[in-house]
């Protein structure tokens, strides 16, 4: 299909879709695009994760919400659902439905093959355009590997790159994530 025969939504339409529908959708400039089914190496890697910042966030102010938890960026206009998103505080929710979030502290993505370049790139571009938004993170499928994106001062992103048995720090959570939780058994499981 042509992008001149692409029928866009509106927002209220896409929210009717995807409350209504079997799939998940993510909502990119009008467009209603259906989530991909995860590896059961991504989902082992998203549930180490959950673990691994439920036990050092305890029963503070910060706690991660798994990949069911959409987010909206009300200045570009994206709804998506990050693979582990991060609140610190009372939430925000969007007045439409009451339930999506719009003032998350850290947004994790793990990695795909067919979501990868659009992760790093376009994505990031309208999760940054989130104030509360002090982490994100890309944490690789295919290698022991996670790329920290932290705000730095104003509109400065400083990027970290983690290695095989790093840690991640976490200045805004107070929290360090030591890879080795992060893909603990995580190679027992097909990646995609």
């Amino acid at each position: 299909m042509s992008t001149a025969e692409r029928q866009l939504l509106t927002e209220d339409e896409y929210l009717t879709l995807d409350r209504d529908a079997d799939t998940k959708h993510e909502y990119v400039n009008g467009e209603a695009v259906a989530m991909a089914d995860a590896s059961p190496r991504h989902n082992r890697i998203v549930a180490n994760l959950v673990t691994a910042l439920m036990n050092r966030l305890g029963d503070g102010p910060c706690g991660p919400l798994p990949s069911d938890q959409r987010v909206h960026v009300p200045a570009t206009g994206l709804y998506a659902y990050p693979d582990v998103t991060v609140l610190c505080g009372p939430g925000a929710y969007h007045e439409r439905d009451g339930i999506t979030l719009l003032n998350p502290t850290a947004l994790i993505e793990v990695l795909s093959d067919s979501t990868e370049a659009y992760d790093r790139g376009a994505k990031f571009d309208h999760y940054r355009r989130l104030d509360s938004l002090q982490a994100y993170l890309l944490v690789a499928q295919r290698e022991r590997r996670v790329i920290h994106y932290r705000r730095g001062a104003g509109a400065e992103w400083i990027l970290t790159d983690c290695p095989p048995g790093d840690s991640v720090t976490l200045a805004s959570l107070g929290i360090e994530l030591p890879l080795d939780e992060v893909y603990r058994r995580a190679d027992a499981f097909p990646a995609g």
